[in-house]
């Protein structure tokens, strides 16, 4: 650091999916000069499932999440689909396979809202820390806070009737699945599923009535112009399962169009930095300066051209009437995108709990063995790439892992300088300071090492350095 340059230090940051830490440095006027978002973790998936082979891998790999882990498990599903050669599975074993992310998008949605980022919205980015968490939640707002445990719960067992178990199931298999779903197993879900839908609009109503009601404030906010990348349908419809891939920029026309990810690497490339374990990804023929891109719901609803399911469709409209059809690329509108979402998952489950190909029995198909192939799907939090090369041998000889969170890290980083740049006063510390630095990580909903919550007590600290390293304040939050 140069002379005079103070240094802040957020560590660990809070209510998100996994460990990370922020640094903000101011000079010598007490105004930032830098703000960074370090990833702390490194987990060596792509390293360690080397040697593996490859029928293993879309259960070994789903060990990086405990919150997304089907994402994960769908994502090498499908690329090893390709390894076994199948490019289109029986319509039992595609519908299972949706059913199961549907119900991972719904509860992973329905987590982040409730329990994560509820608190800020109901009690404010300045309420106490004390009151401003999921007991808060609990105790003013009891009917929220039980909506959120029965959705989760909701999603979490369609999960465990399509893969066998609420975390880290087997029911995707190379080139189809190992179960389907029996009549008893489906009617519970059919008996809740109006009560879950009448939740969903609720809570995007919630999420749509915070983002009109503070849009001056929000406009500024971690804000700004961006591209966008997304899977849709052919025909430019949302797809969380599979698609092709379509990038836009702030404006919303088109950098490229239905792009078959089995090339993704044509379009997207990664770049590394030395001071976080996560790399940048970016458009290849824009360059890293002006490459870099969001994923996830905002993303999703901008990319795409309608949602084939009617309310989210309905809600999708009116999302995008605020900016006069033009993509939103207002951070916390992620919040608003993402109970869309949570509407269109509802719906979709409740479509496919009607279709009679859950309980077929035609599970899986094979073709002719392929040596390399690429799986992706649209996790909660964005786009998850999976990359596999296989030798003869059956073992894994590459893997390449672009999660959703990877994409969205310069986002996610300027977000953060954004929201640095103008709250931070001087050299004091306030805990508002703190938490809305935290509010514009948590508009992505990271995964920030795609592991599971930590256990108990996750306090945050924060230490401000004067240019000789001597701390000259600090502050821990709980």
């Amino acid at each position: 650091m140069s002379v005079g340059t103070k240094k802040i230090t957020i560590e660990p940051v809070t209510r998100v999916e996994g460990h990370g830490k922020v640094t903000i440095l101011l000079d010598a006027q007490g105004q930032v000069s830098q703000a960074r978002l370090h990833i702390v973790e490194f987990r060596g998936f792509e390293r360690f499932i080397q040697g593996r082979p490859y029928w293993e891998v879309p259960v070994l790999v789903q060990r990086l999440c405990g919150i997304c882990p089907v994402s994960h498990h769908l994502a090498a599903a499908k690329a090893m689909d390709g390894i076994v050669g199948v490019d289109r599975l029986t319509p039992t074993a595609e519908k299972i396979r949706r059913l199961m992310h549907y119900g991972q998008v719904f509860q992973s949605h329905a987590l982040h809202f409730f329990h994560l980022v509820s608190p800020d919205l109901l009690f404010g980015f300045d309420a106490d820390p004390a009151l401003r968490n999921v007991i808060g939640v609990a105790n003013r707002f009891p009917e929220l806070a039980v909506q959120g445990v029965m959705m989760r719960k909701f999603g979490q067992e369609i999960i465990k009737a399509t893969a066998g178990k609420k975390i880290h199931g087997t029911g995707a298999v190379p080139g189809g699945v190992n179960k389907n779903l029996s009549v008893a197993e489906r009617d519970p879900f059919l008996k809740d599923i109006d009560q879950m839908l009448v939740w969903c609009r609720a809570a995007l109503q919630i999420a749509k009535t915070y983002t009109l009601e503070h849009l001056a404030e929000l406009a500024d906010f971690g804000s700004f112009a961006s591209n966008h990348v997304a899977l849709v349908r052919p025909d430019g419809a949302m797809d969380l399962y599979h698609g092709n891939l379509r990038a836009i920029d702030s404006e919303g026309n088109k950098i490229f169009d239905q792009v078959d990810y089995q090339g993704y690497f044509n379009y997207i490339a990664e770049e590394v930095k030395p001071w976080s374990y996560m790399k940048f990804p970016f458009i290849s023929k824009l360059g890293p300066e002006t490459g870099w891109y969001r994923v996830g719901p905002l993303a999703r609803v901008n990319a795409c051209d309608f949602i084939d399911t009617p309310e989210a469709e309905a809600a999708r409209q009116e999302f995008k009437a605020l900016t006069h059809g033009k993509p939103n690329n207002i951070t916390m509108a992620y919040h608003w995108a993402r109970m869309i979402e949570l509407l269109h998952a509802g719906e979709k489950i409740r479509e496919l709990l009607n279709d009679p190909d859950l309980q077929g029995t035609d599970l899986v198909t094979r073709g002719e063995r392929r040596g390399e192939s690429v799986g992706l799907i649209e996790a909660p939090r964005g786009t998850l790439f999976h990359h596999y090369k296989v030798d003869k041998n059956d073992q894994v000889t590459m893997a390449n892992l672009i999660v959703s969170t990877t994409h969205n890290n310069t986002p996610m980083n300027l977000a953060v300088t954004g929201v640095a740049k103008k709250y931070l006063s001087g050299a004091v510390i306030t805990e508002g300071l703190l938490n809305r630095v935290e509010v514009a990580i948590r508009a992505y909903d990271p995964c920030l090492s795609c592991a599971t919550h930590a256990l108990g007590r996750m306090p945050l600290s924060v230490e401000l350095k004067d240019c000789t390293g001597q701390i000259i304040d600090k502050k821990v939050a709980g």
